[in-house]
């Protein structure tokens, strides 16, 4: 089992002939991802690595069954091609792009009141169910399957605690990256509520960093919801209050802001946090049943 994607989800690409989602959407067929389509204004009725190209995400829906996209646009496109998506009935949309403007995902997160779709990013390393579905851009030569939910604002945080869990033998069930922008589609809780439903899903890693509150309140949900072992860490415990921090998210805007207060009080709520990145792996293995 997994969360959101699985090799029997179909996927279309938006943007799809450009030369990034060119390269990953190959990378993506490689493990067994089912892409059926792209997605290029204009371009319709061509064929692009073997797939048909449509004009419209509506048109690739109808003739394809998509129900997952990958969205390779510019941040000024961005917000137009994920309501196309969420039009269409697309139920999750994943946006590679940093930077949309935070005004563009305020319109967007008022079109998905009452919708079902699910946006992952923007600023997203993607999502992976590993050897069977990849909407994204992360390596996934280095992720397994396994009994680990991982779910991150960081993407190369994300890598570096599955290389550490492939060290010990450990795999993924799903990994995804929120995103790192200032307002993601979806947040920490939605997915973590995702992971106790899956019965593959034997405990959660979940990697946080400084700015905002979206991680501590996934702690508190926790705390009463999730029946599985919870590992944090939080990244930024050395950023000066005030000062971006890699993610345009991340920055320090008072005291609970910062990593350290984030990480007392997601202990305090029974998450088993990590103050060393390093020993994020042996932690999850020291958890695991």
């Amino acid at each position: 089992m997994s969360i959101l994607v699985n090799r029997d989800s179909k996927v279309l690409i938006q943007g799809i002939t450009g030369q990034h989602a060119t390269f990953h959407a190959q990378e993506a067929m490689k493990i067994g991802t089912q892409i059926v389509a792209g997605v290029t204004p204009g371009k319709g009725g061509r064929t692009h690595l073997g797939l048909p190209v449509f004009h419209t995400v509506e048109q690739a829906v109808e003739a394809t069954g998509a129900e997952v996209s990958g969205i390779f646009v510019p941040p000024a496109f961005a917000a137009d091609a994920i309501m196309e998506a969420i039009d269409a009935g697309i139920r999750v949309i994943v946006v590679i792009a940093d930077g949309v403007p935070v005004q563009d995902m305020m319109r967007v997160k008022r079109y998905l009141i009452g919708r079902d779709s699910i946006i992952i990013g923007p600023n997203t390393a993607g999502i992976i169910t590993p050897e069977a579905c990849k909407v994204g851009i992360m390596p996934a030569h280095i992720y397994r399957p396994g009994p680990v939910g991982v779910v991150s604002r960081s993407g190369t945080l994300n890598y570096e605690a599955v290389e550490q869990m492939n060290a010990l033998g450990l795999g993924q069930s799903t990994a995804l990256s929120i995103g790192g922008d200032p307002i993601n589609g979806c947040d920490f809780i939605t997915i973590l509520k995702a992971f106790e439903e899956d019965p593959q899903t034997e405990a959660v890693l979940l990697i946080g960093e400084i700015g905002g509150a979206q991680e501590v309140e996934a702690a508190a949900w926790a705390k009463d919801h999730l029946s599985k072992p919870l590992v944090a860490y939080i990244a930024g415990v050395s950023a000066p209050p005030g000062r971006r921090m890699g993610h345009a998210g991340a920055i320090v805007s008072g005291e609970a802001d910062t990593a350290k207060a984030k990480m007392a009080r997601m202990q305090a709520l029974g998450a088993q946090v990590v103050e060393n990145p390093a020993e994020i792996g042996a932690t999850l293995r020291a958890v695991l049943p």
